[in-house]
């Protein structure tokens, strides 16, 4: 087992032993051609789960979320993006460099867009301007919070989408957190959206993977898409069958995820009230903020690695921790006491 406890990410978990077997065992041909078995299946359950016609298995949700923009655009169109959002602050302005795009970044409050906002900055092509032509929505939202988004929100913010002709797209990375936190079925929370993904390798715990989901003309598009970024891949159900074991055993574990950020929480709380708040564990990401000490947060950062424990950094008063199938209860309390070392000393 691995002794260090590592809050960075939820995609730092290890494969589970009923995944490693399925991935030693799977049936596998050539994807490239559409042969392979065990990634079919895996496209199958997936496009089921979320009620879309069509699937596609691809590495990353980076690269999901480009094929996405790249399939739905053409260069010099506008695509609105949030501001907070990783498809606008994390992927290396892919947008512009591979889709020939332009990001208009949106301001949230709590994770929701401002209807009149979207509204507002709409464009129609004309001899001066581009068009808008894609809405970006990502749920859970900001990659530092996690918030989840409800059904109500994302169905209404697609319908003025739609009504304005923007294509809808989702990043749901996430999904299955919102699902979990809000207590309802994927499906519902992808009603309206014309394209989403969600990852494998987060919450779910696989060792690679991601799921693009669409309508078939969508995904049929996006396989030329991925073959020109070079994403096309031959006996990928190795991988795929992890996927399938986690959409089939990890969904419900998602549940200690969000009961250990709150127990988190409240043990920094307990320490001091402006680390965090406990309501602020909306999922399994929790944002803690050490401004009132007087510790900026690449001293915590480095005083917790010696105590064997890795968070992420995101300015010079915050760190980032994010539960996982990997991160224990008595985990949770070690972290607690070690941050209450380190304040007091």
């Amino acid at each position: 087992m691995n002794s260090i406890i590592d809050y960075r990410t939820d995609a730092v978990t290890l494969a589970t032993y009923k995944m490693r077997q399925a991935m030693a065992n799977a049936e596998v041909g050539d994807d490239f051609s559409g042969e392979d078995p065990t990634v079919n299946r895996l496209e199958a359950m997936s496009a089921k789960i979320f009620g879309k016609e069509a699937a596609m298995f691809v590495i990353t949700g980076t690269m999901a979320n480009q094929i996405a923009i790249m399939t739905s655009t053409h260069p010099g169109d506008e695509v609105l993006v949030g501001v907070e959002s990783h498809i606008y602050s994390k992927e290396n302005d892919a947008l512009e460099a591979l889709s020939g795009v332009q990001a208009k970044s949106l301001r949230s409050t709590n994770g929701q867009f401002d209807f009149n906002d979207i509204k507002r900055v709409i464009r129609t092509s004309g001899i001066q301007s581009s068009s808008t032509s894609v809405l970006c929505l990502e749920n859970t939202y900001d990659l530092n919070r996690g918030i989840p988004l409800s059904a109500e929100y994302i169905s209404e913010v697609s319908r003025i989408a739609h009504e304005n002709n923007l294509f809808v797209y989702l990043d749901g990375a996430r999904i299955f957190n919102t699902a979990i936190a809000l207590d309802v079925e994927p499906e519902v929370l992808c009603r309206g959206v014309d394209a989403m993904q969600f990852s494998l390798c987060k919450a779910l715990a696989a060792p690679v993977g991601c799921i693009l989901l669409g309508s078939s003309e969508f995904i049929e598009r996006a396989r030329l898409m991925r073959h020109r970024i070079g994403g096309a891949m031959a006996q990928a159900g190795h991988m795929a069958a992890a996927g399938i074991v986690a959409l089939e055993t990890m969904i419900d574990s998602i549940k200690e995820d969000h009961l250990n950020a709150r127990r988190l929480a409240r043990g920094l709380a307990s320490i001091d009230g402006g680390l965090t708040k406990i309501e602020n564990a909306f999922t399994n990401i929790l944002q803690v903020d050490f401004g009132n000490s007087n510790k900026d947060a690449t001293y915590i950062a480095a005083a917790l690695n010696q105590y064997g424990i890795k968070v992420k950094v995101i300015d010079s008063r915050t760190c980032r921790f994010v539960t996982h199938v990997d991160i224990t209860s008595e985990d949770i309390d070690k972290t607690i006491e070690a941050v209450r070392n380190i304040l007091s000393s």
